[in-house]
């Protein structure tokens, strides 16, 4: 993110990675999208630390939009997805 962003639902600083951002600018997710969705998106854990956050975006025909992250102090964005599905 070229600016500090701080998410108040999990009360820690955003970074996102090199490649998390290369994904962004590829499928076109802009800095507003990502932050609704890590501050409204639905959860689903992995474990303790990781977990992803989907959620639909009115303005995006892509199915969910979906961020894979990482809890430690700092919420670390690893990567974005579009075209997601929840698996079951």
């Amino acid at each position: 993110m070229k600016r500090t962003a701080f998410c108040d639902r999990f009360q820690r600083p955003v970074q996102v990675t090199r490649h998390a951002a290369e994904r962004m600018a590829l499928r076109r997710i802009s800095q507003e999208q990502l932050e609704t969705l890590l501050e409204h998106g639905s959860i689903r854990h992995k474990d303790d630390v990781r977990l992803w956050i989907a959620m639909a975006l009115a303005e995006r025909q892509d199915n969910l939009v979906c961020a894979a992250v990482v809890l430690e102090d700092r919420l670390i964005v690893k990567t974005v997805m579009h075209h997601f599905p929840w698996e079951n």
